[in-house]
């Protein structure tokens, strides 16, 4: 559900440009914790190629990523704590990787699909589109997503995106800097990050590489503590009583 591609064969704009495929379409592309592993592992082999100038996070279908798939919570909470842990991981190995990440949120992302972003270094996604983190309101806390989305967006709009579940859309996500570019119509949202990380993977590598290792310095996301405090804080209320009640009543439990 998770697979990786080489753009090599689309001509010398794209050399040295590799994908991070999202292939769950059926489901929107709803995050298990067996796609987050592999996530995790596909981002570190592909840091580790010096082949690999940059890197292109999308997904196959109408829409980048819907979150987590919460289907799997539906009776065991245990599976949400292992979303939650591997969300993190995912977001560090994006994040800390050497190569630059370019995220295509076409048609949308949702929660922990919308944490991907806050892990890329730049972000195209579609007027059309709907972002944000609407979990609050089944009783989990999105605070894992908090440390980049605050550093993408500033202090206030992250607090109004985390505590409010209404979605957005395409415009107001690129004016409070979710998004760095946003096309017309979702369809173009693939074939720009494509370009994007083209001309990105024609840069030297090294100085590109130091760049973004500074940036992660200076905003302090190459450090455990942050990261790890918010992933505490989702964790503390998985299985709480409230979340058990909203999920029963989202799958008709109730």
């Amino acid at each position: 559900m998770i697979r990786t591609e080489r753009l090599d064969h689309g001509g010398p704009g794209f050399a040295g440009v590799a994908e991070i495929v999202l292939d769950r379409a059926e489901k929107r592309n709803a995050l298990t914790p067996a796609m987050l592993d592999e996530m995790v592992v596909r981002a570190e082999a592909l840091n580790a190629d010096p082949s690999v100038r940059a890197i292109v996070l999308r997904g196959e279908g109408s829409v980048f990523c819907a979150g987590f798939d919460l289907s799997l919570c539906r009776d065991d909470p245990t599976p949400l704590a292992e979303m939650l842990r591997g969300l993190a991981r995912a977001i560090r190995a994006l994040r800390r990787g050497r190569v630059p990440v370019v995220a295509a949120a076409h048609g949308g992302a949702i929660a922990g699909g919308c944490a991907l972003l806050g892990a890329a270094d730049l972000v195209v996604g579609d007027r059309r589109g709907k972002y944000g983190y609407p979990v609050v309101s089944l009783g989990i806390s999105p605070a894992v997503s908090a440390p980049t989305l605050r550093r993408a967006v500033g202090e206030r709009a992250a607090r109004a995106r985390l505590l409010d579940p209404a979605l957005i859309d395409g415009d107001e996500a690129k004016r409070i800097g979710l998004l760095d570019l946003c096309t017309e119509i979702p369809e173009d949202v693939v074939p720009r990050a494509q370009i994007e990380a083209g001309a990105l993977g024609r840069k030297p590598p090294g100085a590109l590489a130091a760049t973004k290792r500074w940036l992660n310095e200076v905003e302090g996301t190459l450090g455990d503590a942050e990261l790890d405090t918010a992933l505490a804080a989702s964790l503390a209320i998985v299985g709480s009583r409230e979340e058990r009640e909203r999920l029963a009543t989202l799958f008709g439990g109730v």
